[in-house]
């Protein structure tokens, strides 16, 4: 939950008449101004609509949904069975989230858990035998969980899809089409996500009942953070990220690749040049992501490595670099990663390893800034190391990426005399 990006100065948490115990938690928590996606979304969820809205991470959705959803349990009746269900497309989103709704709950009597893959399964049972108020889980060991005949969503009132893009980017629409049918038709959704293409629209349509549509901007990165491009060929990448480490003023950097099977790869070679490495992705199971994430926080670990599905959702403060070791494919992906630096109005750094190939998806990213990227070298590093066979860029590759602009082509041209 943050309170960073304050929607109005003049609405004050106190003017959403929320119930009084959790009223006590937000001066406890000391929220006092609501975001962006908070005014706007709180009033309508509130009321009970349905609610579908486009907002980032770190823009405070997540208070923004678990406020009235929390003051309309405790205007209701308690039980045993979940009255509250969130989705979360990872497991330590659905752990931080239900840190957040037990923060937010501390002067009530709700139970919460947070229900997800790689943690056993009989104390999650276990619990829900005892009785939960709100759970948060991901939709695959929630529908483990109702196979097994664990849970009972009868009893429903409000769901919640966070990060809905993610979920799908997954493959979980199958299990969330699985869960929903076995859910009340009454109840309310509350739907978030950080882009909303059509297929998140044809959710929110075939899920929801006439929601309240909430957009708000994607912010563009903070004029703190000091962005920058390496050019460099694919054959060096490794090579350049473990120099740029190394160089002066690197305190704690998060570095995105694009898959596992990278994640791997880099974290094994900045192990071997020295640097201390945490590494998490989703093969990892919860006790290594834990382990890895700690490790970092405490700066056991000055660098993790993580793939951005694994990272999606984290809330990890004083990062002084974010590098994407692959450029993104989307170029609110870059603004997303690039932001968890320079929190709090604090200075930081993003760096991008760019390769000839990646050139139109650095265009995207240029557009949607509205400026170029500065683009930069690091000096004493040598470039000028031959490229192996395997390394070597074919014609189908570059041509593949000519139709996105005529300077692919020159630099296929360029590259392969």
């Amino acid at each position: 939950m943050s309170s960073k990006e304050q929607g109005s100065i003049q609405m004050q948490f106190t003017d959403f008449k929320a119930s009084a115990p959790l009223e006590r938690a937000l001066v406890d928590l000391e929220f006092e101004a609501p975001t962006t996606i908070q005014a706007e979304a709180i009033p309508p969820a509130m009321a009970g609509s349905d609610v579908l809205g486009t907002a980032q991470t770190g823009t405070g959705k997540t208070l923004a949904y678990l406020l009235p959803a929390l003051d309309r349990l405790l205007r209701g009746k308690q039980i045993r069975d979940p009255r509250l269900v969130v989705l979360a497309p990872t497991r330590e989103l659905a752990i931080q989230i239900a840190g957040d709704a037990t923060r937010l709950a501390s002067h009530t009597s709700l139970h919460t858990l947070a229900a997800y893959g790689g943690a056993p399964i009989a104390r999650q049972i276990d619990a829900l035998r005892k009785g939960v108020d709100v759970l948060i889980a991901t939709p695959g060991r929630l529908l483990d969980l109702a196979n097994r005949r664990a849970v009972r969503f009868t009893e429903v009132e409000i769901l919640v899809l966070d990060e809905a893009d993610r979920m799908l980017d997954m493959g979980f629409l199958p299990d969330i089409d699985d869960l929903i049918r076995r859910m009340p038709e009454d109840r309310q959704t509350l739907l978030f996500s950080a882009t909303m293409p059509p297929t998140i629209q044809g959710m929110g349509y075939r899920y929801m009942r006439n929601p309240v549509r909430i957009e708000v901007d994607v912010p563009l990165p903070p004029q703190a953070i000091d962005q920058r491009l390496y050019p460099v060929p694919l054959h060096l990448k490794t090579a350049l990220l473990a120099a740029l480490l190394q160089s002066e003023g690197v305190d704690s950097a998060l570095v995105f690749t694009r898959t596992k099977q990278e994640a791997d790869v880099v974290t094994r070679k900045l192990n071997e040049a020295g640097l201390a490495v945490a590494e998490m992705h989703g093969d990892f199971n919860q006790k290594e992501r834990l382990r890895a994430l700690e490790q970092f926080r405490a700066g056991k670990a000055h660098v993790l490595v993580a793939t951005n599905i694994a990272a999606r959702g984290l809330d990890i403060e004083g990062i002084s670099h974010v590098v994407n070791y692959d450029v993104p494919e989307e170029a609110d992906d870059y603004i997303h990663r690039v932001g968890r630096t320079a929190r709090q109005d604090a200075d930081g750094t993003a760096w991008t390893l760019v390769t000839p190939e990646d050139e139109p998806l650095v265009e995207r990213i240029e557009f949607r800034l509205g400026r170029p990227v500065e683009r930069a070298q690091l000096a004493g590093f040598n470039y000028d190391v031959p490229a192996p066979d395997w390394a070597r860029p074919s014609a189908r590759t570059f041509l593949k990426n000519a139709s996105r602009g005529q300077s692919s082509i020159a630099r296929w041209k360029a590259l392969t005399r």
